[in-house]
């Protein structure tokens, strides 16, 4: 990427003092990149939500640093997000960057992060390849290849055979796809299409269609959080749910802030991910309960929780560091973290800088009037398959 002339006559003449020990400065700032306008906005809102309620837990101090969170909002658009980053990083002197709901804000990001030495917490963005761009990219969130290989082996350990996958055609739709398809055929099974539906179109009938042809064991899904629902409602209208083709996805197509939204047509499907707001745990039970009353009621989602926790290893590592903000003993200090999180144990893999986590396969069922992803199996401490034999 090659930096504008500004932007690189502003780190020769000051941004690389970023990256050394500021003990004088008393305010550490965290330049907080989301998607808070376009059709984005629910992710955004999440994830702002989710770093301030845990601030609002925890405090605004830390290692006698004052904390602030510097909101942007890059509406979901790459060069947005990289120019956002630069003036976090040039006008506002940000010690970390964070946030980034999308994959291409988060590979933008990350040359500006690398030249100016500052932590960049991915808190959203999924897709594989994002820590290898930076040595200062941690990751609080998941990979795509983490929660969909996973399902790939449960299907084939009950009973489904062939299987035809639909995803939505953008680098987390082909991780999905391709890690699922690799898992589930070296455990005996088969992909016997895979279809991939334009991102900006949010007609599956076509690829239904085939799907209904094919007529196999299970229909694999992926899309982004905010189409589930027209997906797996089309599922349903078209009579899939009646012809004996089960109905299995990566777990953001059932996410909480749109579960409910799908109604009964989600009712069966199964999914893996590492988070639900049904999750069984002391820590989650007070999350949520803190969250919804922050926030007027509103369900945690999956990104809030990765808010939360980014904003955890941000203090955590201030606290290792004794105020510093120096890029690399900042990372330093997270590599090999663990803590106990509301989505279950958690640490930072020291040798990638992604998340260990729990996934759970899950559910969705009706609990006390609502529509929750129940979990029924844990494979724990599962680190992401791309990067890591298991």
């Amino acid at each position: 990427m090659k930096f504008s002339r500004y932007f690189t006559a502003a780190l020769i003449a000051g941004v690389s003092g970023i990256a050394t020990p500021c003990f004088a400065q008393s305010t550490v700032k965290i330049g907080f990149i989301v998607p808070m306008t376009g059709p984005f906005t629910a992710t955004g809102k999440q994830l702002v939500a989710g770093a301030r309620l845990y601030m609002q837990l925890k405090g605004d101090t830390v290692a006698g640093k004052k904390i602030e969170l510097v909101v942007k909002d890059d509406t979901g658009n790459a060069e947005t997000t990289k120019r956002l980053a630069q003036e976090l990083v040039v006008n506002d002197k940000v010690s970390v960057l964070a946030g980034f709901g999308l994959t291409p804000g988060a590979l933008a990001a990350a040359p500006i992060a690398t030249e100016a030495k500052i932590p960049e917490i991915v808190m959203m963005a999924a897709t594989s390849v994002i820590t290898e761009r930076s040595p200062y990219i941690v990751r609080t969130s998941f990979s795509v290849p983490q929660t969909t290989v996973p399902l790939a082996t449960w299907a084939a350990e009950n009973g489904i055979k062939r299987v035809v996958t639909v995803v939505s055609d953008y680098a987390p739709g082909i991780d999905v796809e391709t890690a699922f398809k690799r898992r589930f055929e070296a455990a005996g099974g088969q992909v016997i299409e895979s279809l991939r539906v334009p991102l900006a179109s949010p007609d599956f009938a076509p690829a239904l269609q085939r799907v209904a042809d094919a007529k196999p064991d299970a229909l694999m899904g992926f899309v982004p959080a905010g189409v589930g629902p027209i997906f797996v409602r089309q599922f349903v209208e078209r009579g899939l749910n009646k012809s004996g083709i089960k109905f299995i996805a990566e777990g953001s197509l059932t996410e909480d802030e749109i579960v409910n939204q799908i109604g009964d047509a989600a009712l069966g499907v199964i999914t893996t991910h590492h988070y639900s707001a049904a999750h069984n745990s002391p820590e989650n039970k007070a999350f949520v309960a803190d969250f919804k009353k922050a926030n007027g009621g509103m369900r945690p989602n999956l990104m809030a929780v990765q808010s939360y926790d980014g904003m955890h290893l941000i203090y955590e590592a201030l606290k290792k560091t004794n105020g510093s903000t120096d890029g690399d003993a900042l990372v330093a200090a997270m590599k090999g973290m663990s803590w106990i999180s509301p989505r279950g144990p958690i640490s930072i893999d020291p040798a990638t800088r992604e998340v260990i986590q729990n996934i759970y396969i899950r559910k969705v069922e009706r609990v006390d009037g609502e529509l929750y992803n129940v979990e029924f199996k844990t494979i724990p401490n599962f680190k992401d398959p791309s990067k890591a034999a298991n």
